[in-house]
């Protein structure tokens, strides 16, 4: 259970900074010209989208029983790596 709840929290920690980024794209799309808005606005809605679904496949992890959160965690680590893609792709777009 040690390493489950180690798990959650260094998750629940990396949700706290995706929303501090996103946070940031919003602050930039608030700025940014005509054009740039779109792009930004599509980033954001994104990041949005699949950091809320990596939200609710953390609770779910974080309720799991022993033999469950293992299996729960392969299905995570990959909407994870889902995000952290989008955000990569979305600064990298827009700057």
């Amino acid at each position: 259970m040690d390493e489950q709840r180690k798990y959650v929290e260094k998750l629940s920690a990396q949700m706290v900074e995706w929303d501090n980024q996103i946070d940031r794209l919003k602050d930039k799309a608030a700025s940014a010209t005509a054009d740039s808005k779109s792009d930004y606005h599509q980033a954001i809605e994104a990041l949005q989208r699949k950091r809320h679904e990596a939200s609710e496949r953390l609770q779910r992890v974080a309720v799991a029983s022993d033999d469950e959160w293992e299996d729960l965690k392969v299905g995570t680590e990959q909407v994870l790596g889902e995000v952290r893609s989008i955000l990569r792709d979305a600064v990298m777009k827009i700057k």
